[in-house]
């Protein structure tokens, strides 16, 4: 079995202010506290001899690996994402960093979601991507629109209820 993966898809380089001071403070922390705390208790495992039979290690090897690999990640991330701290000038269309409430005209059922870049996706906080479908099917739409999304369980129809745009 080879180590070889498939490249990711290309992933829309857009973040918000919020989304890239936290992706650089994931990026401190690792870089700054984890990675020595985990280098220290790596030296530490390996002192104590035999490595091929020492669980601790293995562990810490591995660990190490981890978060090098995000922190490399990261590192390439941030040189290329664009911050997008501004409303666009047209507020009245659905576009990057809008907080969109939808219905679903089938049910009826109304859902609040802020399109936001990849990187910074939260389900728990209706943080939706702009690469996801549902954000791509309601890009330039206005209020009162109707739009037709194809999700994971079909096709739904949706409308759009109400749109605001966060002016910090």
């Amino acid at each position: 079995m080879s180590r070889w993966r498939p490249p990711a898809e290309k992933s829309t380089a857009l973040i918000t202010r919020e989304g890239h001071a936290r992706l650089k403070a994931e990026l401190d922390e690792l870089w700054r506290v984890r990675r020595p705390e985990v280098v220290k208790a790596l030296a530490a495992a390996a002192a104590e001899g035999d490595r091929s039979e020492n669980a601790e290690y293995t562990y810490r090897k591995k660990q190490l690996g981890e978060i090098d690999r995000r922190v490399r990640y990261l590192s390439k991330r941030l040189e290329v994402l664009r911050v997008v701290d501004t409303p666009p000038s047209d507020r009245e269309a659905v576009f990057f960093g809008a907080s969109v409430e939808v219905e679903n005209i089938a049910s009826g059922e109304l859902s609040r979601y802020r399109i936001v870049g990849p990187d910074e996706t939260d389900a728990k906080l209706g943080h939706i991507s702009i690469d996801s479908p549902l954000a791509r099917a309601m890009l330039k739409k206005r209020i009162d629109d109707e739009f037709e999304a194809t999700l994971p369980g079909g096709s739904v129809r949706f409308v759009i209820a109400d749109l605001t745009y966060d002016v910090s």
